[in-house]
């Protein structure tokens, strides 16, 4: 097969690769990928880098894994699944850090996403807005298994999945500190529906991954108070390390 544009990946480049993790820093794509190569004792190699999307190619037990970064939100996040679905790549686990709403959720600890509120623009080219952003069951209960076997602090539920860092998360730390009248008292009306989190892929990831007969999932760890909370390094820390070491731990359930 060609190469694919954005990603610059083609078939060979992937060794039949049937699985990929999702972060969104193209720096994580590395620090995922060590990470496996840690806990297994297998190397990687670094594929492609080309724009926001870099990739690695990691291995689990035998098994060649992805690792792409997609970018910020939706559009960027669209492309890599698109061109990794024409590859070959089945099953898609979104990884990376979010913002809590719910106070029983503290930092550090993990949301695996089982739906996501559509708030986002991406998905609607692939599936109107009535369809599901739905993780597949399979994937869900892969790292549920892998929040357990790591002893990780973990939530299952929504997650409210927007366009904008900062109003569509009703954030008033912005340049104007000004959040148009639809998204003012959203937060709020998010945990009356008992919406835990806010990030800005995982509906991309999921409606494409559902429309397209594909596995998708998401698991981000939380480093702050969605729409209010400051990020500190502690926090950063915190978020990314446990929801890379379940995403990996889930990953053995997949493969």
């Amino acid at each position: 097969m060609d190469t694919v544009y954005h990603l610059d990946l083609n078939s060979e480049k992937i060794q039949g690769a049937k699985i990929a993790l999702l972060p969104g820093d193209p720096f994580r794509s590395q620090v995922i990928a060590e990470t496996i190569s840690g806990i297994y004792g297998t190397g990687n190699t670094k594929l492609a880098w080309k724009r926001e999307f870099c990739t690695y190619l990691a291995e689990i037990g035998g098994i060649p894994l992805l690792v792409t970064s997609t970018g910020i939100g939706g559009p960027s996040a669209s492309i890599a699944v698109d061109e990794l679905a024409q590859l070959g790549i089945g099953t898609f686990i979104r990884v990376g850090t979010t913002g809590a709403i719910q106070e029983r959720v503290d930092i550090g600890d993990v949301i695996i996403t089982s739906g996501s509120v559509r708030l986002d623009g991406a998905s609607t080219h692939y599936a109107p807005i009535e369809y599901p952003a739905v993780a597949h069951h399979e994937v869900i209960n892969a790292l549920v298994e892998g929040a357990k076997k790591t002893k990780t602090r973990y939530h299952v539920g929504v997650t409210a999945s927007s366009d904008t860092f900062y109003p569509g998360e009703e954030r008033y730390d912005s340049f104007t500190k000004y959040v148009l009248r639809k998204f003012q008292g959203a937060t709020k009306e998010w945990q009356k529906l008992h919406v835990l989190n806010y990030e800005m892929e995982s509906s991309t990831v999921l409606t494409l991954a559902a429309s397209m007969g594909l596995r998708g999932g998401c698991i981000t760890g939380v480093v702050n108070r969605g729409g209010t909370g400051k990020i500190t390094k502690e926090s950063l820390k915190a978020g990314e390390e446990n929801a890379i070491r379940v995403a990996i731990a889930a990953t053995e359930c997949l493969v």
